[in-house]
């Protein structure tokens, strides 16, 4: 064996410091793989974040084009329940004489009578019946005979005919 001398000190530390080096190295290496594979994952979970905020994002604008459309539709039927209507009403007076009233918030403008009887006297067409108003008509029933159960009106607005039930006399 050969004596080591003075001169390969430095070789031997410079040997000993790469062999450190080379450690370290390999340390760093693994230290970086999984830095990278971490990186990596977390690359993976933001996409899922992201494809959640997007979903629960088209989510919410759904849910909000929902309310806004219920909203609209309340508001519609509010403005259609606040809309002034005619109401018409009919009360027995005495004998054979009845009152058709107009017992709601607007006109009812050309009144017509629908039903069709002998028992009913004609009544002159009425151009309007304002709110609060009361038409006067008769009823005649003779011995044989009953007034109508019911009787049928429609005006401008009110194209169904609204059925009035006739008050019973006595």
């Amino acid at each position: 064996m050969a004596d080591i001398d003075f001169g390969d000190a430095p070789a031997w530390v410079a040997a000993g410091l790469a062999g450190g080096a080379f450690v370290i190295a390999a340390l760093a290496r693994r230290d970086s793989k999984k830095s990278a594979q971490a990186a990596v994952e977390a690359v993976v979970e933001a996409k899922r974040a992201s494809d959640a905020g997007v979903r629960s994002a088209v989510a919410a604008e759904g849910s909000l084009a929902l309310q806004r459309q219920e909203a609209a539709a309340r508001q519609a039927a509010e403005a259609e329940a606040a809309r002034p209507r005619a109401s018409l009403a009919l009360h027995w007076q005495g004998g054979q004489v009845f009152q058709l009233v107009n017992e709601g918030t607007a006109s009812a403008e050309n009144l017509r009578l629908l039903t069709q009887s002998e028992d009913v006297e004609p009544m002159d067409p009425f151009s309007l019946l304002d709110p609060g108003e009361v038409a006067r008509f008769m009823i005649m029933t003779g011995l044989g005979s009953e007034a109508p159960a019911s009787l049928e009106f429609t005006w401008d607005g009110q194209d169904r005919p609204v059925r009035l039930r006739v008050p019973r006399t006595g």
